[in-house]
């Protein structure tokens, strides 16, 4: 199994007839991944290399019976676009849009909340999620992934989650699920959801976990592998030598107040029972010495 998509995932690309909606969104569909329609308001009839246009998703959900929806619209877009694909029924949310404000971040997610509980966000700035062999909606590049399991993968770095999915892939481990959350202030889907949700899953027999400094995601995600999680996690935390007061990558990479460093992290998931890697590389490495002896 995979968790939150797979291979009868429809999914929906809003904002398909721009340049990078049709990029990813074309690549996405010749992996597999069931695209079935594209939304730009004014373009309905129009078609990217035969993905038919709508003018709202509120159509298109109706038109192919989608579930899923890929956002990829510019900031000022993006959280009209995230409420939109809720309110028409969209259960699974994907944005890998940047710069969105926060307060704008931060509306979505109490609407969300309150008016839509059934829709999941993931993101928004994240690189998506790929099921191997299955489903990838979002950018991450399907060549680097291998299919089959048995390892979950959940990332709050972009760059780390291509890096955790090919040093697995490279020592012949598969994926079950590699899920790139994001690493904004408010994420949509946090390490706490994605973990639980390869706990519930049969084939997921590990997770990797990829987390940075900034927040407490990570000490919140060591608290509830101490008292949920059964299955072996291996953590890797980056920013190790990050100055404090300086934001390193995105908004939520930031060390303040002497709270959200990766060494503060490392002792948490430490102490939770995570076997805990000093680079990318060392986390392969120990999770294929994991999978060999389940």
């Amino acid at each position: 199994m995979s968790i939150f998509v797979d291979e009868n995932t429809k999914v929906i690309v809003q904002g398909l007839t721009g340049n990078q909606g049709r990029f990813h969104g074309l690549r996405n569909r010749d992996y597999g991944t069931k695209v079935v329609a594209g939304v730009t308001p004014g373009k309905a009839g129009t078609d990217v290399d035969g993905i038919p246009v709508y003018d709202s998703v509120k159509e298109a959900a109706a038109a192919t019976g989608a579930t899923a929806s890929f956002i990829v619209v510019p900031p000022r877009f993006a959280a009209d676009a995230i409420i939109e694909a809720a309110a028409a029924g969209i259960s699974f949310v994907v944005c890998i849009t940047e710069f969105i404000p926060a307060k704008d971040e931060a509306m979505v997610a109490s609407v969300l909340r309150r008016n839509y509980p059934g829709t999941r966000l993931l993101g928004p700035n994240c690189p998506g999620i790929i099921s191997p062999g299955r489903c990838n909606i979002g950018i991450t590049s399907g060549d680097i992934a291998l299919p089959g399991g048995p390892v979950g993968i959940v990332s709050r770095s972009g760059t780390l989650t291509y890096q955790a999915l090919y040093e697995l892939s490279q020592k012949g481990v598969g994926q079950t699920t590699c899920v790139g959350i994001g690493g904004d202030p408010v994420p949509g889907t946090n390490f706490i959801d994605c973990l639980a949700a390869f706990e519930a899953d049969p084939e997921t027999k590990a997770v990797l976990m990829i987390g940075e400094i900034g927040g407490e995601e990570e000490e919140k995600a060591a608290a509830f592998i101490k008292e949920h999680i059964t299955k072996p996690v291996v953590a890797y935390v980056a920013g190790v030598t990050a100055p404090p007061g300086r934001k390193m990558g995105h908004a939520g990479a930031i060390v303040s107040g002497g709270h959200g460093t990766a060494q503060g992290k490392m002792d948490a998931l430490r102490e939770a029972g995570v076997v805990v890697a000093v680079n990318p590389t060392e986390a392969g490495d120990r999770m294929v010495e994991i999978v060999e002896r389940l």
